[in-house]
This record gives C-alpha cells, structure tokens and sequence, in this order.
C-alpha cells in the first residue's frame, strides 16, 4: 500500500489575531484525511504545522519520510482556511515545492485551491482535489500506486498533455456517518491543551456534525461542502463525544458547522440523548436567527449544553442584511439574543463592515444595535471577496491590487467601499473599544457577584481607563471624516 505523508498549511502563530486569542484548535479535515486513508490500509504520517512558526523541522521530517505521496490536506471545517491568507498560501507552495524536488507525488486539498487550482499547479502540486476530498483523494492515491489512467477519477485538477485537465465534478458525500472518526491518536494534543488551559482555564475540542450550507448569502463561499446541507445521526455524534470525554478529559467542544441547528428535530434527539447519557459538556456553535426561533430550539440547545451562539448578525441596518441575501431581519436578531440570555447561553454576533452601498446611516445602526442588544462578544471583519460568490463577481475588477489579505486581522479594504481601508480600521477599533468599556463597566458593577479580587478589581479599573480613552481617540478621528456616532 501507498506511503503517504500529510500535513496543513494553516500556522495560528502567523495569524496575529488568532494567535492572540489563544484557542487553536487541532486541523480537523485533516485528521479525518489521515483516519479515511488508514481505513485503506495506507501508511500515513501526518505532521502537525498548526503551532509552530517555521518550516525547518517539517522539511526535515519530510526529507526522512520514506512516503512516495505528499498531501497538504486542509482542515477544510476552520473558516479561517476559507479566507485563503496569503501567509498560509506562501507555506503550501513552499511545502509542495519542497516534496516534489525530493522527487514525491504532490496532492494538495483546501478552498485556495479549490479555488485557484493553476496557480497550485504552477507551485509545487502535481494534483489538486476539488472540492469535498474524502472519496476523491483515496480514488487518486490507489490511482497513483497502480499507475491507472486518471481521467476517470472525479474530483481533481492536474496537468495532462502539457494542458489543466478538470475531471468532472464529484457529487457531495451523503452518508456521513461512513466516515471513520478523526484520527485523534495521530496528534498530539497536549500542547494545544496547555495553552487553553494557561488561557482560558478550560480545555476545547472541535468536531463537527453537518456538512454545507443551503442558505444563500451572496458573500459566502462553500468551495468544499456546497449549498447541499447532511448531517451525522446523533447516536453517531454522541459516540465520538464519549469518546473525547473518556480519552482526553475534554468537557468542552466547538462545534464547528458552518450552520449548526437547521433541523429542530435533530437538535431535540440531540438533547434528549445528552440528558439520558448523562453527559457532562458544554460547547458553543455557530447559527442564523430565524433558526433559533424555531419552536424549543433555544430551550433544547440549552438543553444540551450549549453556552455560546456566535450569530452571523452581520449588521444592524436591514437595507444592507436584505442586499447581502441574508434572509434574515434585524427584529429576529433581537428576538433570538433575548431568547438565548433567558436560557442561560451567551449570544455573540459576528459583524460585517463596509458592504456595498453602507451609508453612515447604516453603520449607525449596527453600533445602535450593539449597544442596544448588549451581546456576550463580539467579531468585526470587513467585507472579504471570496472566490465563487454574487459579491466577488460584484466587485472582481477592484481586485487588481490586492485579492487576499496577510491574515485575519488585515481588514484592508480590497474593493471600491464607500470607505478606505483606514477608515474602516478606525471603526473597527471604535466599536470594539466601545464594546469592551461597556463590558469592563458591568463587571466593576456586579464585583460582587461575580467574587472580584483585589488584583482584578485595580486590572478592570484600568481597563476601563483604557477603553475610555481609546474609545474617545477613534470617535474623534471618525469626526474628522465626517461619521457621527
């Protein structure tokens, strides 16, 4: 059988926000790549390059390896790897180049270069998977080790006759509960459990439960798993939880859909099968408003042990969540973060700056709407083009310059918004100074309650010294170019 040896090209420490942050999480696409070749008997070595900061040590370990085929296989459930950074691009190239003059078969799987396909071609990949990988790598690799005619295999891109050759497309993968669990016993999660631990006092696992997205929001790409939305039974998820309960002492998941919830009556077996087992865990999710109202949805989440919900709440003006084909109303977004503060789980919003056509006025709402529905946190990005969507066609010929950001944090304006980038910068910086003022001023007034030290009393006093002033230095440059708020 064939040697294989995988890898992913997404390093936290090179992605500043992230890294600060502190919650890495292990490459789970990836993991699950490792434990879908296994399962046919292939040898596989994976090497983990989510938290280290160079590439001497994996070139050394590719260099030993006595695999024939090298695979940079994304974790294609992180959407972090979806924004396609060009920090992380530059590794994959380097990595692929690197194995191939050590005369191995190159594969790469990810969004970029689903997305980019030539572009991997031209810089080290002999094949690139397009889109959902798991059949389509297994086909290729028994494909390579046979030496069998490959313009037969769906799914992947490659150079042939001197020209790109694009197989047909491979359908998505239906039966989910046929894949083999995460290779868990292949990484080493100590490392990751020491930073969340010494961060955050509590250790965090990711898995996943869905594939896809059927909604439409026209600045939203699903290179991998499309608009077609399958999931995993419950007994099958229920399994794997157990299992990280029992081998890792992990009370705490990221469940890492991109939309978690869709199916009411998944999510009421799912809690029923909690509460019967007994288990103890918390975890947090990603979701829409309007599925949150769903009848017992909320109560069943809590339920179970959901404590967090990150909605895509995007803005507070219903002008621009109509334009982006949100299908959602800023009333839902209300309605759902009451719901979710009485059940005891923590609302989040994620909130998108500079679309197209955002007056003032528009902005205006969203902070009024912050302010207003006080969430538990809050994310800020601005607008990203991503490849394959209404909105990138939109604004494709403002692209020239810039079509990528260096990582999460950029936030630099890659279309003609109404806005420059700095502006932008400047309210991204407001709001969230704003945010944590408000934050910092709760806690000093429920000290109390919540059983404040001393230390952490003088530390949230300065916080708020800080925030006060930050806030009021961002509110007076937005002045200057002319937005009040």
């Amino acid at each position: 059988m064939a040697k294989i040896f995988i890898t992913q090209s997404y390093k936290y420490p090179l992605d500043k926000k992230q890294w600060k942050n502190m919650q890495p999480y292990p490459p789970l696409g990836t993991l699950y790549a490792c434990s879908i070749l296994k399962s046919h008997n292939h040898e596989v070595e994976f090497f983990d390059n989510g938290l280290t900061d160079d590439l001497t040590e994996i070139k050394l370990e590719i260099q030993k390896s006595p695999s024939e085929i090298f695979l940079v296989y994304e974790d294609g459930f992180n959407y972090l790897t979806k924004m396609c950074l060009t920090d992380m691009r530059h590794i994959a190239f380097e990595l692929l180049q690197y194995a191939r003059g050590l005369g191995k078969k190159t594969i790469v799987s990810s969004s970029d270069a689903s997305d980019h396909a030539e572009l991997y071609l031209q810089n080290g990949a002999d094949f690139v998977i397009d889109g959902e990988a798991d059949k389509s790598v297994v086909e290729l690799v028994r494909g390579l080790e046979m030496a069998q005619d490959l313009s037969e295999i769906q799914g992947i891109i490659y150079i042939g006759n001197g020209v790109v050759q694009k197989n047909a497309k491979r359908p998505i993968l239906r039966d989910l509960d046929s894949i083999p669990m995460p290779a868990w016993d292949m990484i080493d999660l100590a490392p990751y459990k020491e930073i969340w631990l010494k961060k955050h006092g509590y250790f965090s696992l990711n898995l996943s439960t869905t594939r896809g997205c059927p909604f439409k929001c026209n600045w939203c790409a699903k290179p991998i798993y499309g608009n077609r939305y399958n999931s995993r039974t419950v007994h099958n998820v229920i399994e794997e939880i157990e299992f990280l309960i029992e081998t890792y002492d992990v009370h705490h998941f990221w469940v890492c859909d991109d939309i978690f919830g869709l199916k009411k009556s998944w999510v009421h077996e799912f809690a029923n099968e909690v509460e019967s087992k007994q288990l103890n865990f918390q975890y947090k999710i990603q979701s829409r408003a309007d599925l949150l109202l769903q009848e017992e949805n909320i109560r069943d989440l809590a339920k179970s042990g959901c404590k967090e919900v990150w909605i895509g709440a995007e803005s507070g003006s219903q002008k621009i969540l109509d334009a982006m084909d949100k299908g959602t109303t800023v009333e839902q977004i209300s309605e759902a973060t009451e719901l979710l503060k009485q059940e005891g789980i923590k609302p989040c919003f994620f909130i998108q700056l500079g679309y197209l056509g955002e007056t003032e006025q528009d902005l205006k709402s969203t902070v009024d709407m912050i302010e207003h529905l006080n969430p538990a946190d809050i994310g800020i990005s601005v607008s990203y083009p991503l490849p394959g969507t209404k909105f990138y066609e939109r604004v494709q010929n403002d692209l020239e310059n810039k079509a990528n950001w260096t990582d999460s944090d950029d936030l630099d304006m890659m279309f003609e918004g109404t806005y420059k980038s700095h502006v932008y910068r400047d309210l991204h910086r407001y709001i969230h100074k704003k945010f944590r003022l408000k934050k910092s001023k709760e806690l000093m007034m429920n000290r109390r309650l919540n059983n404040l030290s001393f230390k952490k009393l003088a530390l949230e006093a300065a916080k708020i010294s800080y925030y006060s002033i930050y806030k009021d230095y961002y509110k007076f440059k937005l002045k200057q170019c002319k937005i009040h708020l």
